[in-house]
């Protein structure tokens, strides 16, 4: 079995030490090079060509925006984060910029092994609880479909979440039945269920 090649961007010596020691000290890694800055990352990059490369977030030239700078010089390194910086703007943004991975440096020895040998392998890997923030996020920027109806679209829900009847909404809304069912028709559509009772449950957020 090839070994996977890493390289270690990291400014801070005693961390960067550590990590290079355990990865070496790992069956199927050798460990081709480190540095403490995002230069040293692009040089790194074009020598070595390192399968994996571990940046951190902040060091010297940032490590984000080393990201495009070493998949320019090197195509076929698979950039991995290693840092302290738990911001999920930040993971985001490295994830766009071209990084196939995100693990927080409180991460053991067995887990950041796992996940060069994940990224190293073709696919993305992103720390759980980094995961769970991102879902989190990707969910909070959904407009809700309740947004997309229209004021009087809401009066008519309000009511037929109390269990009103089309004809007994138009009285009190002083509205026809027919007009009623229009809004009804509009409101099914943009709440994307097929029945009154499903855009009650809808309505109040149980779905």
């Amino acid at each position: 079995m090839t070994a996977i090649t890493i390289g270690i961007i990291d400014d801070h010596p005693l961390f960067r030490e550590g990590v290079s020691r355990s990865l070496s000290e790992t069956a199927g890694f050798v460990v081709v090079g480190e540095g403490a800055s995002s230069q040293d990352a692009a040089e790194l990059a074009s020598l070595h060509h390192p399968d994996v490369l571990l940046l951190d977030v902040s060091m010297p030239g940032g490590g984000i925006e080393a990201i495009s700078d070493v998949l320019v010089r090197s195509p076929t390194t698979n950039v991995l984060m290693l840092t302290a910086s738990e911001e999920v703007d930040i993971v985001a943004d490295a994830l766009r910029r071209g990084a196939k991975g995100y693990v927080l440096k409180g991460v053991g020895s067995k887990g950041l092994a796992e996940a060069i040998r994940t990224i190293a392998a073709g696919s993305r890997y992103v720390s759980p609880s980094m995961s769970a923030k991102l879902m989190e996020s990707s969910f909070a920027g959904q407009p809700s479909k309740k947004d997309a109806l229209t004021p009087r679209e809401r009066e008519v829900m309000d009511l037929v979440a109390e269990g009103l009847s089309n004809k007994h909404i138009g009285l009190r809304l002083d509205l026809q039945e027919k007009t009623v069912k229009h809004h009804m028709t509009q409101i099914l559509t943009k709440l994307g269920v097929s029945n009154r009772t499903e855009a009650a449950l809808v309505w109040h957020g149980r779905r």
